[in-house]
């Protein structure tokens, strides 16, 4: 089941994107819907709301009941956004990275995977201007669906018209299980280990788990099965039938976890904060105060899980690995990447505000074996983690 938000603009077409709403349904997607002003002088809202169980979002200033911020709210819980139809206008918008309406200002923020089902006039279609944007949506990995040839509502034939719901279901069911990743299986690993002290403190590290979850939808979306192994996270768990998720709290759990998983995997991408010590001693009771108040730690390594898995890939699997750094980031990482074997390392300064632990955003640089660094600039995790995907297809050799 996928979460996808249908995106309907004024076309007369519109009428037709109830049914599709509706196919979607039928495969067992969660589906919500957001309308321009004009889509809703064709189709009531209320039609859509009954049908989903959810609002439509219209205004984009409306009031929530806990106290989100609407289009943010429908863009962070989109999987795939779906633009039925997609008229001239809005494809314009969608091109320049215009945010004017509830439809393009959730459009702009999400960072799922985008459809765009363009239905307009025949002359609008050939317009020099629409074909520009077109090629534009489709250099920033829009998928765009070709309108059909026939009968418009003017009356006369022509290119334009907007395929039928069932040929735009089966669109979305084709990209969504025909994806780049397709028969292939990924470990991904997320959010930060615990070393216990006692029964009641222990060792850890502030990741939240948001760049592993992202990877893990993601590779998901690219229709891959996803063994997703994670430690301590403080976000939601994904809900996918193609994501398994199994809870790995301590570096040994992880560890045996990883090493099972991986046997069978194509890929294994290791985002969790992996704790480096653990205590040599485990007190089997709550460690009291005595004398100063001071206490002496002895601190042992951890098993090296990334380490492990780069020595024991075989020649058709994939090691991707992170390295999160405060200082003397491309000598550390590089230095992680030939000591591990892996094939890619995933460099970031957790030190920069804004980005790494705990945060939206993050900025990497991919170090691969005998290549130049390859930098990612500021932008959202989701975002990176489907470039992360990308680079996994291509390490694998997809498609060759």
């Amino acid at each position: 089941m996928t979460k996808i938000a249908v995106h309907m603009t004024g076309g007369i077409a519109v009428y037709k994107a109830v049914e599709v709403v509706r196919g979607l349904q039928k495969q067992g997607h969660e589906v919500r819907v957001a309308m321009t002003q004009n889509a809703a002088r064709f189709v009531g809202p209320a039609t859509l709301a009954a049908l989903t169980k959810h609002p439509v979002l219209i205004d984009q200033w409306a009031a929530t009941l806990n106290g989100q911020v609407p289009h943010i709210e429908l863009a962070d819980w989109s999987e795939l956004s779906l633009v039925v139809p997609a008229t001239a206008n809005l494809l314009a918008k969608m091109a320049a990275g215009l945010a004017d309406d509830a439809v393009s200002a959730t459009l702009l923020a999400t960072s799922a995977p985008k459809i765009v089902v363009p239905a307009m006039n025949v002359h609008m279609w050939n317009n020099p201007a629409t074909q520009r944007n077109i090629a534009q949506l489709r250099q920033d990995n829009v998928m765009v669906m070709d309108p059909a040839t026939g009968m418009l509502a003017e009356g006369y034939a022509g290119k334009g018209r907007m395929p039928e719901p069932a040929a735009i279901v089966k669109q979305v069911q084709d990209y969504l299980t025909n994806g780049p990743l397709k028969g292939k299986t990924l470990v991904v690993t997320a959010g930060g280990t615990r070393e216990a002290l006692d029964p009641v403190r222990y060792l850890g590290n502030r990741s939240s788990g948001k760049m592993g979850i992202a990877i893990a939808k993601a590779a998901a979306n690219a229709g891959a099965r996803v063994e997703l192994i994670v430690g301590s996270v403080s976000v939601a768990l994904p809900h996918s039938d193609r994501i398994t998720v199994t809870q790995a709290l301590s570096t040994s759990a992880m560890a045996a976890a990883v090493s099972d998983k991986f046997q069978t995997a194509d890929a294994l991408i290791m985002a969790a904060a992996v704790a480096d010590f653990r205590p040599a001693v485990l007190a089997d009771q709550k460690i009291k105060k005595h004398g100063d108040g001071t206490l002496t730690l002895h601190l042992v390594p951890t098993e090296d899980i990334l380490a492990k898995m780069g020595a024991q890939k075989r020649s058709d699997q994939v090691v991707i690995g992170f390295a999160a750094e405060t200082n003397d980031l491309l000598h550390n990482a590089d230095a992680k990447l030939q000591k591990k074997n892996a094939d890619a390392i995933v460099a970031n300064d957790v030190s920069e505000p804004g980005i790494g632990f705990g945060t939206d955003d993050n900025a990497v640089t991919i170090l691969r074996p005998n290549q130049a660094p390859l930098r990612w600039s500021r932008q959202s995790k989701m975002m990176i983690a489907e470039k992360i995907v990308a680079l996994t297809a291509n390490l694998l050799k997809v498609g060759d």
